[in-house]
């Protein structure tokens, strides 16, 4: 059994100004997916260039943001934000949604592929393999602020969360930061070192991400207030992410390929 480290929350502290780990992570995170991409950009035949990396990456922060803290809202505590709606915009409080962030930069996706003349697949594929960093350093904060943290096990690796009482716990937060992050990255940055058929490197990340994701609910504590919300087992991460693995399975086969090159 181990016992979490107790990290300070907040990263850097000078008067009255406080940076947390959290933002940091998430500027990290947008740092390593521009890095990334400016890496691609640059390989011969990859279709992309330099200056459009910029835009590309501040489109889908915005997304990444917006989506995030909207879905959170709409997703994970619908009736709190319906009679507190203002508080929606109070991003300092937390509370973020990886898929109403998905669904942001699914958007923001769209708006940079019109801009730019480009077939929406297109950007997806690029942008694939440059989130698996970011995913990770996000989880890793959730893991730094003693918050999503896993339900209560009696295996060796179990943790001890001081905020949740005095069982040891999964720390579900590193299964998502190897799993969701390290891993994710890992196979498709790999995958997607060679030219592949459209579609296929985003089908890729949704399956990985979506099983991951949907493995690793099984062990982290649901929301309090929601519980299982279908068949008496299944949490909201689950649900959610169902529609990924449907999604990526059928942009893997190419499914959709075709009709997005019309």
């Amino acid at each position: 059994m181990f016992i979490h480290p107790q990290f300070d929350p907040v990263a850097i502290s000078i008067g009255p100004l406080a940076i947390r780990w959290y933002g940091l992570m998430y500027l990290f995170a947008f740092a390593a997916a521009w890095v990334l991409a400016t890496y691609r950009a640059r390989q011969p035949e990859s279709g992309w260039k330099v200056e459009e990396i910029s835009d590309l990456v501040f489109y889908c922060a915005l997304g990444v943001i917006l989506g995030g803290r909207l879905g959170y809202a709409l997703f994970y505590n619908f009736a709190y934000y319906v009679e507190h709606p203002l508080q929606v915009f109070y991003v300092w409080t937390g509370g973020m949604s990886f898929h109403g962030g998905l669904i942001g930069v699914l958007i923001a996706m769209l708006v940079f592929a019109r801009k730019t003349g480009r077939v929406f697949l297109q950007v997806g594929d690029f942008v694939a393999p440059l989130c698996g960093i970011g995913i990770a350093a996000v989880r890793f904060s959730n893991f730094i602020n003693q918050e999503l943290w896993g339900r209560v096990t009696d295996l060796p690796i179990g943790m001890v969360f001081p905020l949740a009482g005095p069982e040891a716990r999964h720390p579900s937060q590193l299964y998502e930061v190897l799993l969701e992050g390290i891993v994710l990255f890992i196979i498709v940055w790999i995958y997607t070192n060679n030219k592949r058929p459209l579609g296929k490197p985003s089908g890729l990340f949704l399956i990985i991400y979506g099983i991951s994701r949907f493995g690793v609910e099984f062990v982290r504590e649901p929301d309090a207030h929601l519980g299982p919300v279908a068949l008496g087992w299944m949490t909201m991460g689950q649900l959610l992410t169902l529609p990924m693995i449907f999604i990526g399975v059928l942009l893997f086969a190419g499914v959709f390929s075709k009709a997005a090159k019309r």
